[in-house]
This record gives structure tokens, C-alpha cells and sequence, in this order.
């Protein structure tokens, strides 16, 4: 692997500052893009439980119906019998035939009375069920607006801000590599340990940006002399002085017109 070619402190200090304020307008490009993503993917998942919720809804549906069939082939299944039955008492040799058949008969006209209450049965689950499916599809349509809404809304975000925003990785990658892994190490774990994804910070009337404690002013030299790196005690923070932040500042801005 290449070695990183030696640079001064103040290039040091340069370099870290201009990669924090790319790292902070990716940040802000991401920020406006807010919850947006999380949201698009919510509904997406809701839609597709909805779909699949109607999906089973109608396979019981239709299993009720088969069901139906069943009831009504077995009436007539049963029916015939009656009509079989009724014929062969005509025929019979004693009463034994005769009440033997007409049990038959009685059978089967209970199945009959016992399909008719299954069919009823199945017809309320059927209206049931009905109800059930519309309430989900006018829900589905609704989810599905929403989801129409919320993806337009972050489509036309990224189609504003993800050139800027690839434009902007790169330009942070090229960055990274001047400096050296230890540094890269340390600005990115500061980067992660405070809110505002601020790592390198000006110091600013008297303290580090941000902050409200107060630097001594021997401290304000040694960071305004740019022999070393210096950290805030208190957030962690690398600190540069304020003329090297202005500058890089107006530097960075220029890049940031050009990637737009």
C-alpha cells in the first residue's frame, strides 16, 4: 500500500477542516431527506401485508364457496335418495322394509336441513367476509395514495441532492486520504460520540464552536500557531482558529457551487 506523502500540521489541520465541511453538507443533504426514506419503506411494507392479507382473504373466500357447492351437491345427492327410497316402499314385503326405508328417508331429509343451516352458516361468513375485503381495499387504496405521495416526495429530493450528494463522497474519500489513518481514526470516532456529526470546529469568541467553555488564552496562541493538533478537554473536539476556518470556508463553498 502507497504511503501517505508527510504534510505540515496547518496542512493537517486544512485538510481535516475542509473534510469536515463536506462530511457536514452530505449531513445536511441527508438531513432534509429527514425520515422520508423510512416512511417510503413503512408503507411499502404495509402495502404489501394489505395485498397479501386480501390475497388470503379471497383464497377463504373461495374455500367457502367450494364449501357451498359441496352443501348443495349433497341436498341433491340427498334428494335423489329421498326420491329412490319413497320409490322402493311402493315395493316392500313388511313393515320391517317399509320403516327401515322411511329411516332412510328421515336421514336423509336431515341431511338435507343440516346442509341448509351449513349454507346459511357459510352465506353470513361469506357477507362477512365480503365486508371484511372492502374495508381492506378502500385501506389498501388509501396506504397506497400514501405511499404514492411519500415516494414522489422523495424522489424529487434525491433527484435534486444525489449528483451533489456522490459528488460530495468522492470529494470526502479524496480528502480522507491525505490524512493519516490514526487522524482519520480519531475524527471519525468524534464524529460519532457527538450530535452534530461536528468533529473539527472553529474556536469562537473565546471557545470551541458550539461549546460555552472557555479556552485560556495560551491555548487560543497554540491553536492560532498551527504547530500542533489540538483537542477541546471537554467535547473532544479538534479546534482550529478562526482565520484558518474563514478561509477554508470560502474555499469549500466554491467547490460546493461547482458539484451543485
Amino acid at each position: 500500500m502507497a504511503t501517505k506523502t508527510e504534510i505540515t500540521v496547518e496542512e493537517k489541520l486544512r485538510a481535516l477542516y475542509d473534510l469536515q465541511l463536506i462530511d457536514a453538507r452530505i449531513d445536511e443533504i441527508r438531513n432534509v431527506r429527514g425520515e422520508l426514506p423510512l416512511e417510503v419503506e413503512d408503507l411499502e411494507d404495509e402495502v404489501a401485508g394489505m395485498n397479501k392479507r386480501l390475497e388470503k382473504l379471497n383464497l377463504e373466500l373461495e374455500t367457502i364457496e367450494d364449501s357451498i357447492k359441496a352443501k348443495k351437491n349433497q341436498i341433491e345427492e340427498s334428494k335423489e335418495l329421498i326420491k329412490k327410497y319413497t320409490k322402493q316402499q311402493d315395493n316392500v314385503r313388511n313393515n320391517r322394509e317399509y320403516n327401515s326405508l322411511s329411516k332412510e328417508v328421515e336421514f336423509q331429509e336431515l341431511e338435507i336441513q343440516l346442509a341448509e343451516k351449513h349454507i346459511k352458516e357459510f352465506k353470513v361468513q361469506i357477507e362477512q367476509k365480503n365486508l371484511t375485503i372492502e374495508e381492506t381495499k378502500d385501506r389498501l387504496t388509501a396506504r397506497e395514495e400514501h405511499l404514492k405521495h411519500k415516494q414522489g416526495e422523495l424522489d424529487e429530493i434525491l433527484k435534486e441532492t444525489e449528483k451533489e450528494e456522490q459528488a460530495l463522497i468522492k470529494e470526502s474519500q479524496k480528502f480522507e486520504k491525505k490524512i493519516e489513518d490514526r487522524l482519520i481514526k480519531a475524527y471519525k470516532r468524534i464524529r460519532s460520540n457527538v450530535k452534530n456529526g461536528l468533529a473539527v470546529v472553529a474556536v469562537e469568541r473565546g471557545a470551541s464552536g458550539g461549546s460555552f467553555f472557555t479556552i485560556p488564552p495560551q491555548v487560543q496562541m497554540e491553536i492560532a500557531s498551527r504547530k500542533k493538533i489540538i483537542t477541546d478537554e471537554h467535547s473532544g473536539r479538534i479546534l482550529v482558529d478562526p482565520t484558518l476556518a474563514d478561509e477554508e470556508k470560502e474555499k469549500m463553498e466554491k467547490l460546493f457551487t461547482k458539484l451543485k
